[in-house]
This record gives C-alpha cells, sequence and structure tokens, in this order.
C-alpha cells in the first residue's frame, strides 16, 4: 500500500477431501460421511495424544460395539477441536480438490458473499495507489525518462507476477486466510502464522499514514490541526469515522471506494486534456545517470506498486471468486498503471522540469499552472480523500485476514464472530488500536518499516507458490497463471533480486527494529499454542472449511512446543 505523504500524499457445496494414506476405509480419520453431511467424522483420538485420557475414553468407545447401548452416559471430554470433522490446518491429510462447477469450497454461501466485480477492482486499487499522490520523488530523483521506465518496466517485474500469484492461489483458496492459508497449507501452520503476524502488523503500520495525512492536507485552512490536543482529537474521531464505516459491511466500503476514486482521480484526468496543448515530447527523453538517487527511486516505484496480495483476505467474501478475483486483479493492473502514467506524461511534458520542485506534493502546483487555483484545490481535495479510501480499503483487509486465521484455529475464536452486518468485530478494534498507538511514528519510519516487513512475507508466498505447484500439480484451480514450474520459478526470480535490494538498501535502525517484530511473531505462535492447551482462550476452526495440508500432528497438552 503506498500513501499520500503530508505534501501531496460458499458457496454450501459439498468439498471432496481426500485423505492420503485411509482410501475408502471406515472409521478413524476417514470416517463415515453418512450422518456428518458429507463431511468425515474425526473422533477425539484424532486430535489428542494417543496417552491422553480423552484418546483412550474414546478409543475404548470404538473397540466395544456394545459400549453405546450400555445405557451410561459416556465421559465427555470438554475440546476446543470441533468434533464434525474440521480439524486446524497442518493436523488433517486433505487438500482441496475441486467443485462440481469447478469453484474451490469457501466458508460463506454464495447468497452471504457481497463484494462484486466493480467495488473489487477499486478496493484492488485502493490496496495498491489510491492514486498518483506520492509517485512524484520518482522524477525527482531520477528524472523524467528514467521514471516513465520505471512505471512501466516494474509493473512487469513486480505487479504483474504478485497479481498473478494472487489470482491463482486467491481462487485456490477463497477464503478470508487469504495469503496466510496459501503459506500454512504449504509450510504448515506455523509459519503461515509468521506470515499472518509479518502483514498484519505491515497493513496496521502502513494504515497508521492516513488519518495523520489527512490533516496535514487541512492544516494549512485550519491551523490548529498542525498539532497538540486539538490534531490528537482529530486523528482518534477520524480513525473512529472510518472504523464505523468498515464496520457496516464492505458493500459500504466498496462503494466508498467507488465513489472516492472516481472523486480523486477527476481533476488528474480534466489536468491531462488541459495538457494537451502544451506537450512538448522531448520533456520525457531527459536522462542524467550521474545524478539518480537510486534509494529514493527505488523505494518510491516499490512503494507505488506493491501490495496486490491483500486483496487475497477479502476472497471469502467475494461473489464467485475463482472468476470474479482474477479477472479484477488484470483491470486493477491496468488501472493503476495508466492512473500512474497518465498524470506523469502530462506533468512532465507540459510543465518546463525543475528536478528540485518534484517532490510529494507537486502535482498540485502542476494543476494550478496548468487550470488555475480551482484545479489545485480540487487535487489538494482528491489527495486528502484519498486518504480515506486508503484507509477502509486497508482496514478490510486486516480485520478480515484476523476472521481468517481465527477461522483456521491460528487465533482464539473471539476474532472469528462476525457483527450483525456480517464484518470481523474483534478484528476492526484490534486493527483500530494498532492504529492509534502508531499513529505517533515519523512518514519515514513508517515507509521503511511496512516495506521490510512486506519484502518478508513476499518471500514465504513465492515459497508456497511454488510448492502449491510441485506437490499439488493437479490439484484444482479455477485460475491457473499459463506457465509451467521452471517458468513460474524463472517469473520469480527478478522481484526476489527486487527484494533483495530493497532489504540491503534499508537502515540499520529500520532493520533492526522490524527483525524484532519479526521474532516477536516467533515467539508468539508457540505461545498461542501453549494459551490454546491450557484452555485459557478458546480456538476453533470453522467446519465449513475445506481441511488442508498436512505437516505434522497436533501437540497433545503434555508435548514440548516445537515450531
Amino acid at each position: 500500500m503506498r500513501a499520500s505523504t503530508p505534501h501531496g500524499r460458499r458457496r454450501n457445496h459439498q468439498v471432496e477431501l481426500q485423505h492420503p494414506g485411509h482410501g475408502e476405509e471406515e472409521g478413524g480419520i476417514g470416517g463415515s460421511m453418512a450422518d456428518t453431511g458429507g463431511r468425515p467424522e474425526v473422533s477425539l483420538a484424532t486430535v489428542r495424544s494417543p496417552g491422553h485420557p480423552a484418546a483412550a475414553t474414546t478409543a475404548a468407545a470404538a473397540a466395544d460395539p456394545g459400549h453405546a447401548d450400555t445405557g451410561q452416559e459416556k465421559p465427555t471430554v470438554e475440546s476446543t477441536r470441533p468434533a464434525n470433522g474440521a480439524t486446524p490446518m497442518g493436523e488433517c491429510g486433505t487438500e482441496y480438490r475441486g467443485l462440481p462447477d469447478g469453484e474451490a469450497g469457501g466458508p460463506m454461501p454464495s447468497s452471504a458473499r457481497t463484494v462484486s466485480m466493480i467495488p473489487l477492482i477499486f478496493l484492488i486499487f485502493y490496496e495498491v495507489s489510491g492514486g498518483p499522490f506520492g509517485i512524484e520523488d520518482s522524477v525527482g530523483a531520477a528524472g523524467p525518462l528514467l521514471a516513465i521506465i520505471g512505471f512501466l518496466v516494474l509493473p512487469v517485474i513486480w505487479s504483474i507476477p504478485e497479481a498473478l500469484i494472487t489470482a491463482e492461489l486467491g481462487a485456490m483458496f477463497p477464503e478470508n486466510g487469504g495469503y496466510v492459508v496459501w503459506v500454512a497449507s504449504a509450510l504448515g501452520p506455523y509459519w503461515g502464522f509468521q506470515q499472518g503476524w509479518m502483514k498484519w502488523l505491515s497493513g496496521v503500520i502502513d494504515n497508521a499514514l492516513y488519518p495523520v495525512l489527512f490533516l496535514d492536507y487541512l492544516k494549512s485552512g485550519v491551523p490548529a490541526l498542525g498539532g497538540g490536543a486539538p490534531r490528537a482529537f482529530a486523528v482518534v474521531g477520524l480513525t473512529a469515522v472510518l472504523t464505523l464505516l468498515n464496520y457496516r459491511g464492505l458493500t459500504v466500503v466498496g462503494w466508498v471506494a467507488i465513489s472516492l476514486g472516481v472523486f480523486s482521480l477527476l481533476p488528474f484526468f480534466v489536468m491531462g486534456l488541459i495538457a494537451l496543448p502544451k506537450l512538448r515530447p522531448a520533456r520525457w527523453l531527459v536522462i542524467d545517470l550521474h545524478n539518480v538517487d537510486w534509494n529514493l527511486y527505488l523505494n518510491t516505484l516499490f512503494w507505488n506498486l506493491n501490495y496486490w496480495d491483500s486483496i487475497s483476505t477479502l476472497a471469502g467474501e467475494v461473489k464467485n471468486p475463482g472468476k470474479t478475483l482474477p479477472k479484477a486483479l488484470f483491470y486493477a493492473v491496468i488501472f493503476v498503471v495508466v492512473a500512474y502514467l497518465y498524470p506523469l506524461l502530462a506533468g512532465t511534458g507540459a510543465v518546463p522540469l525543475d528536478r528540485g520542485q518534484w517532490t510529494d506534493g507537486y502535482f498540485a502546483d502542476i494543476a494550478k499552472l496548468l487550470g488555475g487555483a480551482w484545479l489545485m484545490w480540487w487535487v489538494q481535495s482528491a489527495a486528502a480523500l484519498s486518504n480515506m479510501g486508503m484507509f477502509v480499503a486497508e482496514m478490510s483487509s486486516d480485520s478480515y485476514q484476523l476472521l481468517g486465521m481465527a477461522e483456521r484455529g491460528m487465533l482464539p475464536s473471539f476474532f472469528a464472530v462476525r457483527s450483525r452486518y456480517g464484518t470481523p468485530l474483534a478484528g476492526i478494534l484490534f486493527s483500530a488500536s494498532g492504529v492509534l498507538l502508531l499513529s505517533t511514528m515519523s512518514f519515514q519510519e513508517i515507509v521503511a518499516a511496512e516495506n521490510f516487513l512486506y519484502c518478508f512475507g513476499m518471500l514465504l508466498e513465492f515459497v508456497a507458490f511454488i510448492l502449491h505447484r510441485v506437490r499439488r500439480p493437479d490439484a484444482a484451480r479455477p485460475y491457473r497463471v499459463p506457465l509451467g514450474t521452471v517458468g513460474c520459478v524463472a517469473m520469480l526470480v527478478p522481484p526476489t533480486a527486487l527484494i533483495a535490494v530493497v532489504l540491503a538498501l534499508s537502515t540499520l535502525k529500520v532493520a533492526v527494529v522490524s527483525l524484532g517484530t519479526v521474532a516477536v511473531g516467533l515467539v508468539l505462535q508457540p505461545a498461542l499454542r501453549f494459551v490454546e492447551k491450557k484452555r485459557w482462550l478458546r480456538f476453533s476452526v470453522n467446519p465449513d472449511l475445506p481441511e488442508i495440508g498436512v505437516i505434522r500432528p497436533p501437540a497433545a497438552p503434555d508435548e514440548p512446543l516445537v515450531p
């Protein structure tokens, strides 16, 4: 996700599951599916250690056919695991096998899915871009030609591969865990949790920018918003209002995104028309390789063209995700690239070059030079409101990710509780709290920290994507990247090299802080498993979710914690 800176910027289908090693056997983990609505029965013995008393009681009951007819009340053991067949990811060797209509299964019936094509395109647009606010630094750092080349080449190197991975895996696993489920299914629940921790923290850090930046656009007209108590109250109030929009549901969020997107882009469309008679194509070709700030240049490009995978955490809310998600990503890539190049070509071609002026917010000055004060105010208003669009889109992604993790048993079950509007109340509140806590960080610290964490998460996604291709070549994929495994590996070489460059350019302070937060996640997952075994909090798995991935058996209450 990139931001405008202070100066400018289930269907109810039956899912066919395969249990390796069990074939057509009855009982055990295969069980009889006749009485469970198409889902396999799983006895407590499958989720407890063989030496655990609960497992022994259940095993004895299974071994004695007459046990059920003795008239004695069976001893029951409270379990945090559902007994209807769903087990936490990594505990049962199953996989998505596809559905009769070619779609993968999901936790929500089709009637409950609310996000259609157009709102989804604009949600992706705000997850990734929000408009051309903030791309000015690319010209200031490297000149017009390299800036234009960058926004043509980097989408091919980075955006398209990331969007293709999101399209294939998002359609393959159409649930709100998104990239968490991709990684957990390929590498196990431990690394799935790490992916969720890094991505959620990166998103919340990013979202902390937007209320602050919105106020920065208003402080010229309302000086009191420049600092002190009025500004602090305004940040809290604005965060509360935008959080309420997320609470009211994705239908509201989707239409807000559409409205804000149209309003934010219209002034640039008008500016481009006004610039036409003044265009001088020779200005686009200016380059000085001896005067390039490569660090600023690459970070600006990367920041403005990432976060395509964020929409995957809303896949469980998308209508017909197997078809809608890939198409929406395709249209969004074109939409975002055009939204960057159109004003970039207009601004660099119609106004004499002064690289020192090309910093965040310079598009407002260009608008004034070309169209007058009215167009400048329109651009500034669009930039301010664009922050609102990016906030609601990012918070939706972050909060539904927590819901998806809870539905897979990775987080306490209260994260899976939905409000009367179908929204993840706990996830929204946790995400909003994180935004408020981080809103005191500086702009540069926020951007650097989120990019660092984001890069680590993307490396895990790349590994998961290739492992799914190798281990599950015949799994149902509503959309498939039109490349073989070798081609997919080759496709990921340039973005992996870009990640290495971005990490290498990070300052020591950013690296230390970011690696410290990664270390917290490495400890947090075993700690949550300990809490689960002690039954201090309730963990459960959505029984409507298909079971995926066999990595390791569940830990019994007395077993040591081994990731």
